[in-house]
């Protein structure tokens, strides 16, 4: 080989024509080399790139995930890559007719009627979850089981579809151990979950803000941690938004933790304190999108643990709803570099659409791009607590990201099963990058440990519980729905992941496909359950009734009790 560069350098110097032809002579030469007899045939057909092979005919290969553990504090993200996604379509029936699923039963949320029982007559009731320890237990308090929901009133003016602007933390509480059925659609039982109010006094979560100037001030989803005694800590998300006239401020969003106390007698639960908040997290601009890079950044749905299968790790974590931090696109790259964010415009990887090498139903990162793919860039994120009382947190590396693939996943949490780590997310059709699709419902990830190379769960697809819909046919919108939909496609959404792997959620939009007249939620979805094994899951279709358990069946699996109130004073505290 020396000599053959000494040949070219001198060839270089008589001209093009004389480099072509040592070209010619050498490389000719190569091609007839043979081979040393003693050479091992096997070293040579291992130093050969394998061929391809398809593991089903017209599609694209899943990313292969190892499911391999790193350190907590690495730098490694797994990724919900473009091919794993594509394994949706594959699974999807191409020929299934107008209004029906197309999607796998096994993987796929029973139907409810539209005719359901209404949680309150007071408010709207979205994403709920419970009242939990370090592991996730859910806890009864002093005989009654409570849960925190996301509650917009009903009779203030405001349609179903503003409520997110209009959201606040309220509480229910009923009898520890109810059991209802989903049978009688409308006359069945609401869960017999009695509205408590508002955890946080009036005007208490709006103080963190700089700019006070806000045209609304929101709490959105999180989760409530009963620590010692009767301390509670609830940890979620404040929101303020911009949208006076003239006034294109970007929303600005805040993980924070509040603390208070429950107290619970023969009457019911209520709380005092949730006065004092602590603001927790705003997007860094280094691993996590901040509202510079982009105004329509998603940040919020904080979910506390502790990691159940290291249990010398006394460590406090939080997983949340984040978008990896890149600036949207190259108009966002100056305000991001002066407020110190990354200025790097957004972009496509090869790593982001995860095809194997050879693979020829593999998308180009160069078509990916110019079809808009890189303005979804949806991550999970990690934090963890670096004192005692859980209000200072640093920042980890996110655990997933989904770059190019979708924008949104939204209250991720942490699932402990047989000494693995399921990530458990949910998502919408609408906010999927372009050439991908996959239902509204729960997304799955199994690993072997809390960061992991996180295998999407069932055929590589990432589907654990989806609404009932037909991929063939456009998606529509939960209050104008496609003609050819199933009318089931918007039913259900915010699932959460409960012990035992029941799964509850609330009732967003049945229906109003061939009238344009959907009947909308706001209430306590049936509860379902997954029969979760390995990299695997499937819909339980023998639970309760054809596969629905009771409207807001949201079951403690552990007690605590305190003795009771020991207050003189019941007073509800928020201004009321």
């Amino acid at each position: 080989m020396t000599r053959i560069l000494r040949t070219l350098r001198r060839a270089r110097r008589r001209g093009a024509a004389a480099v072509l032809a040592v070209l010619l002579t050498t490389t000719s030469a190569v091609a007839v080399a043979a081979p040393p007899d003693d050479a091992d045939p096997q070293a040579q057909e291992a130093a050969q790139p394998a061929a391809f092979t398809p593991d089903n005919s017209g599609w694209p290969n899943a990313t292969q995930h190892s499911q391999a553990a790193y350190p907590v504090d690495s730098e490694f993200t797994a990724k919900w890559t473009r091919a794993d996604a594509m394994q949706i379509k594959r699974i999807s029936d191409p020929q299934a007719p107008s209004g029906s699923s197309s999607l796998p039963q096994d993987y796929t949320m029973p139907n409810i009627d539209n005719g359901f029982p209404t949680t309150s007559e007071d408010v709207w009731v979205w994403d709920t979850w419970t009242l939990t320890d370090a592991a996730a237990n859910q806890i009864s308090y002093n005989g009654w089981e409570v849960i925190f929901a996301l509650v917009a009133d009903r009779h203030a003016g405001y349609t179903f579809d503003d409520r997110h602007t209009n959201a606040r933390l309220g509480y229910f509480y009923r009898k520890a151990g109810t059991e209802t059925s989903a049978e009688g659609g409308a006359s069945a039982s609401n869960g017999e979950w009695i509205y408590g109010g508002h955890v946080f006094p009036d005007g208490a979560t709006g103080a963190i803000f700089d700019d006070q100037g806000y045209s609304h001030q929101t709490e959105w989803s999180g989760s409530t941690r009963l620590m010692e005694g009767n301390k509670l800590r609830t940890f979620f998300t404040s929101v303020a938004f911009y949208r006076d006239a003239g006034n294109e401020k970007a929303a600005d969003p805040h993980i924070v933790q509040s603390e208070g106390r429950i107290y619970a007698d023969d009457n019911g639960v209520w709380f005092t304190g949730f006065r004092d908040q602590h603001d927790l997290l705003v997007p860094d601009g280094h691993y996590y999108q901040s509202n510079v890079q982009n105004p329509y950044v998603n940040f919020r749905d904080p979910f506390t643990f502790r990691d159940q299968n290291n249990t010398s790790d006394t460590t406090d974590y939080m997983v949340f709803e984040g978008n990896s931090a890149y600036a949207r696109d190259a108009s966002f790259s100056e305000a991001a570099a002066a407020a110190g964010h990354n200025s790097t415009p957004a972009t496509c990887t090869e790593a982001d659409l995860g095809y194997q090498d050879g693979d020829p139903q593999a998308e180009t990162v160069d078509a990916v791009n110019e079809a808009g793919g890189y303005y979804q860039l949806a991550n999970v994120g990690l934090a963890r607590a670096t004192n005692k009382a859980m209000t200072s947190w640093e920042y980890l590396p996110p655990l997933l990201s989904g770059n190019c693939v979708n924008d949104q996943t939204e209250r991720p949490q942490i699932y402990f099963q047989d000494g693995k780590y399921y990530l458990f997310t949910i998502s919408h059709r609408s906010t999927y990058a372009s050439g991908m699709d996959g239902p509204e419902g729960v997304y799955g990830f199994v690993g072997n440990g809390l960061r992991s190379d996180y295998q999407p769960m069932n055929q590589s697809t990432g589907i654990a519980l989806g609404n009932e819909v037909n991929l063939n046919y456009n998606a529509g919108t939960p209050y104008e729905p496609d003609w050819n939909q199933s009318p089931y496609e918007f039913q259900s959404y915010s699932h959460y992941v409960m012990p035992g792997g029941l799964v509850e959620s609330f009732i967003d939009s049945i229906g109003g496909n061939h009238d344009n007249n959907p009947t909308r939620g706001g209430s306590l979805a049936p509860t379902v359950k997954l029969n979760i094994s390995g990299e695997n899951s499937t819909v339980d279709r023998a639970y309760g009734h054809n596969g629905l358990g009771g409207f807001g069946h949201i079951p403690a699996n552990t007690a605590r009790s305190n003795g009771g109130d020991v207050r003189t004073d019941r007073t509800y505290w928020t201004g009321k």
